[in-house]
């Protein structure tokens, strides 16, 4: 197996467009890396380089301990799996999964039993026979990710392979390709647009927006302790609720003020902000930090204001709520205790120990 280092990647296209900028990274040995953000931020730019599909502009990248710049695809000991799939439509699931180890010349037998691992391993031995056109979505995924298996490469690259699966079988195939890691043992690097996808499968995620890295943590070290507005809007589902207002001194204590509402900080929140006291900040609350104040004994700072209900989605497990006041429109995320009345004046609680404060000009993270 392998580590992937990546230093000062850079992707400049005929026309002038800096497509990758200055990215550096490094994927430990049997890590599983996900690089993660909106259409156009780059990522799958960065993936095709490291596969050598894409030609780069300037920087270097190693896989394991050699420089693989200029070495072909075919000799960095890659296996990329594609969105489309990329099966062959004349050859049966077997001749697809086995064509790599062919054109290698390994023995027939080897071949066999590398495909019926491959095959074992995915749930997909009573379909060797069949050819693309008869198996469902799901079940050509896994003959590409079969495919890449056989070859047994020290890197799997994964380019949003469940985009085209409907919501169900993602999910279910997000869980296989987590299992296939943990039995592999390979390093791997994952490409989507989901940061659902991101945090629930990475070890370590990488968020980027214009060719630029973001930020690179654990899963729950992003979501917890975002770096800056953009990540702290990115990931998470329903999106954090994001309010510009200003710091003010009130009965010896420091408040955010958004005009429509104040809510006290805590004396921890106060002490670092206090620099901020009358200046502008944004503060961040995730949905599930917003409780129904009926329902708010898990708040360890509650601090409360009185939105209109605008919109109740009930999911079963849980409720989302819209709620607005004059200026502003929040999301909350509620137990489904007690349904709100949409219309009325719904009471609620703001947990502040787990407020995000950004300045508003650096959009960078203040606590």
């Amino acid at each position: 197996m392998a580590k992937i280092v990546v230093k000062n990647l850079n992707k400049y296209y005929d026309n002038g467009f800096h497509a990758v900028k200055d990215v550096s990274f490094v994927a430990e040995d049997k890590e599983f890396m996900v690089l993660v953000g909106p259409s156009g931020c780059g990522k799958t730019t960065v993936l095709r380089l490291i596969a050598g599909l894409v030609e780069i502009s300037s920087g270097d990248i190693y896989i394991g301990d050699n420089l693989v710049n200029n070495k072909p695809p075919k000799d960095r000991d890659i296996a990329m799996v594609f969105q489309n799939y990329a099966l062959y439509p004349h050859m049966t699931v077997f001749d697809n999964m086995a064509f790599a180890l062919k054109l290698r010349g390994e023995s027939k037998a080897e071949i066999n039993k590398k495909v019926d691992v491959a095959a074992s391993l995915l749930g997909i031995e009573s379909m060797l026979k069949r050819k693309p056109a008869q198996l469902s979505g799901g079940q050509r995924q896994r003959v590409a990710v079969g495919r890449a298996i056989v070859r047994n490469p020290k890197v799997f690259l994964f380019d949003e392979p469940l985009s085209n699966l409907d919501a169900k079988l993602r999910v279910a195939m997000r869980a296989e390709i987590v299992k296939l890691h943990q039995t592999l043992e390979n390093t791997m690097i994952y490409v989507t647009h989901d940061q659902v996808e991101a945090m629930t499968m990475a070890d370590r995620i990488v968020v980027m927006k214009d060719g630029i890295i973001h930020q690179i943590d654990s899963p729950l070290n992003i979501y917890n302790n975002p770096i800056n507005v953009f990540v702290a809007g990115f990931i998470g589902s329903p999106a954090i609720n994001m309010v510009t207002g200003k710091l003010v001194a009130k009965d010896g204590a420091l408040c955010f003020d958004s005009t429509d509402y104040q809510l006290t900080l805590t004396p921890d929140q106060a002490t670092k902000l206090k620099k901020y006291e009358n200046k502008a900040i944004i503060m961040g609350i995730r949905p599930e930090d917003i409780y129904d104040a009926r329902h708010d004994s898990m708040a360890e700072y509650p601090q409360k204001f009185n939105p209109v209900c605008d919109l109740v989605e009930p999911l079963g497990s849980e409720f989302h709520v819209v709620l607005k006041t004059r200026q502003y429109s929040f999301v909350a995320r509620f137990d489904p205790k007690e349904l709100p009345k949409v219309g009325a004046v719904l009471p609620v609680t703001v947990d502040m120990v787990k407020a995000h404060f950004f300045d508003p000009e650096s959009e960078l993270a203040l606590y």
